[in-house]
């Protein structure tokens, strides 16, 4: 390259940008956060296998580990102390509420005006959201039909 091309190609800024074009990156962060936070909530309550646990199930199990703990040889107490500390920080998970069906509900609204224009953009398949555990009426309600 010629030192002339050099100097015009240097000399060159970038245009600012517009406002329209600050505006559309805007609204799909926003996109991306509603479907980021909808995600994240149902995967935070998935349903789990088995019994479901209760603080009065915990609380039990706990009182059954102080019992244990005494007479339990070195490596069982380290285990028992592990299952304590497990139980302990479910126990205050359990107590916290965890996430209200307000939040999820208010979740959901977001995705719905959302998820279409961030599927578009991103080029996201309904199968894929499928997979990640979105109710089909969710997105039939966001527009992403099959």
């Amino acid at each position: 390259m010629s030192p002339a091309k050099k100097k015009s190609s240097a000399k060159m800024a970038k245009a600012p940008m517009g406002a329209a074009h600050k505006a559309a990156l805007a609204e799909g962060r926003a996109n991306a956060r509603a479907v980021r936070r909808y995600l994240e909530l149902l995967e935070a309550n998935k349903p789990k296998r088995g019994r479901k646990r209760t603080p009065d199930s915990i609380r039990k199990q706990l009182a059954a580990i102080e019992d244990q703990l005494p007479d339990a040889g070195v490596l069982a107490r380290l285990q028992l102390i592990q299952q304590r500390t497990d139980l302990t920080d479910e126990l205050a998970g359990l107590e916290a509420g965890g996430t209200s069906a307000e939040d999820l509900a208010s979740a959901e609204a977001d995705f719905v005006s959302s998820a279409a224009a961030y599927a578009s953009a991103k080029g996201i398949s309904r199968a894929s959201f499928r997979t990640m555990g979105v109710p089909a009426s969710v997105l039939k309600a966001a527009g992403i039909d099959r």
